[in-house]
């Protein structure tokens, strides 16, 4: 069984705990899993630091407790003036609020018959021995007196729980800073190796089926997210050093201002890859991209190099517009480029954006990716070391979270990190790129097997 609590959620206890860095969360103890008995939650929880308690009900409400004080099975009270309570979700509506403690000397209850409880009033008393499974659910037969050790701010059980101790599952999850590497890969990569990736991009060719010299992939993203430093990423790991052949920085509004086709030559022969970058104006929240403009770029319509103005949608009459575009001419795949720094507060304008080009994209069958930059940034380990990408806990949280965002498959959640400090090429950033290039080449393909089977 698998943890319940949400990316979302632990980003936001996180916020709530504080101390100047991002934390992790490691699955202690879980009801359903372990059994609802306290010898089994002291036994894996007892002594670990810092811990976050979550419950959940059975009208969809999620609320606990965090304490940075051990659990011991010996009859104490705990001082700990980080403490607080909180509520996640009030029947299945997304609640956020933290309740902090005001009785310091009475944050936490330690007892070897009792699971974990928060408060010398027993603000929350979990359950006491061992609680049998009735259905679906725990019936507790502790309780939730609110108010006597933590700060309620004007919420009762009714707003906090509703009044409901039937336990769906209990969680308790130790709290760590920085980063959190895993034994095994969130994402298993056979035989990873570079010089293999390398080999296997440059010797793609698009399905014999159909007659066209390579495929085109569409960078679409927010200013800032790192469109065209994808693009110089890719470019400097088959040049054999780091370029900047495209314009990219920060800026308060998109530095691309015209619809690049870009060609990755191999440093070997020289000769353009099979497969095109194909690259446009930045997403802002005060303008989307035009819908035409859009279906004009997705429809193989306009030429490389058309200048966008803003004014002025697309249409048949501008210079190189192409009437009668071929599958050639075509987009194969649309990667969506996102910041993931800023995913949880990515702007409701500009996902707005996305999901209608979702929708024109899905109506002509164009598969997608997002590809999640700037990955070292929300992770520690990973900074220091990006080999560990694939090991971290918080980069798999945040493809997920992305996943549920965007509404595509995890598999499709692509983590890179794009050439923006170093000098020279590292193959710790080759390898998660290479990956993803190799991933969207065999989406193109699958788009144009099914052109072939329709046709």
């Amino acid at each position: 069984m698998v943890e319940i609590l949400k990316p979302a959620d632990k980003k936001q206890l996180s916020k709530w705990i504080g101390g100047g860095s991002s934390k992790q969360f490691e699955l202690l103890f879980k009801a359903t899993r372990d059994g609802c008995a306290a010898n089994v939650f002291h036994a894996k929880c007892d002594n670990k630091g810092p811990t976050v308690t979550v419950f959940y009900n059975t009208v969809d409400c999620i609320f606990g407790g965090y304490t940075s004080m051990n659990w011991l099975s010996v009859t104490t009270y705990n001082y700990d003036e980080k403490a607080f309570l909180f509520r996640l979700q009030l029947k299945g509506a997304p609640e956020y609020k933290k309740y902090p403690v005001k009785v310091f000397n009475n944050a936490s209850y330690s007892n070897a018959t009792y699971g974990p409880t928060f408060g010398a009033g027993h603000d929350i008393y979990s359950f006491n021995g061992t609680l049998a499974k009735t259905g679906n659910y725990y019936a507790s037969n502790g309780g939730v007196t609110l108010g006597q050790t933590y700060n309620m701010l004007g919420d009762t059980a009714a707003t906090f729980h509703a009044e409901n101790i039937q336990y769906t599952d209990i969680e308790v999850y130790k709290v760590i800073d920085g980063g959190l590497c895993l034994e095994k890969p969130w994402r298993p990569i056979p035989g990873l190796n570079m010089k293999t990736l390398m080999s296997e991009v440059e010797k793609y060719s698009p399905v014999d089926a159909v007659s066209i010299d390579y495929v085109n992939i569409l960078l679409i993203g927010a200013v800032g997210a790192g469109k065209s430093s994808y693009f110089n990423t890719i470019n400097s790991i088959f040049r054999g050093h780091v370029t900047s052949q495209a314009c990219s920085g920060s800026a308060e509004h998109s530095l691309t201002t015209v619809y690049r086709v870009y060609k990755i030559r191999s440093q070997e022969t020289g000769f353009p890859l099979k497969f095109r970058l194909c690259d446009t104006r930045g997403l802002e929240e005060a303008q989307g991209m035009d819908s035409a403009d859009l279906l004009a770029i997705l429809d193989g319509h306009l030429p490389d190099r058309y200048q966008f103005n803003p004014s002025m949608p697309v249409s048949p009459e501008v210079t190189g517009y192409k009437k009668n575009p071929t599958l050639q001419d075509k987009i194969h795949v649309i990667a969506f480029v996102m910041d993931g720094c800023s995913v949880d507060v990515f702007p409701e304008k500009i996902l707005t954006n996305i999901k209608a080009t979702q929708q024109k994209a899905n109506q002509r069958g164009i598969p997608q990716v997002v590809l999640l930059t700037k990955v070292d940034r929300v992770c520690q380990e990973v900074e220091q070391d990006l080999s560990q990408v694939f090991y971290s806990q918080a980069v798999q949280d945040l493809v997920d979270e992305v996943s549920q965002l965007v509404g595509l498959p995890r598999a499709h959640i692509l983590p890179v990190k794009n050439y923006e400090r170093e000098m020279e090429l590292d193959q710790d950033v080759n390898i998660p790129a290479l990956l993803s290039v190799r991933q969207m080449l065999r989406f193109a393909d699958d788009y144009l097997y099914n052109f072939v089977d329709e046709s």
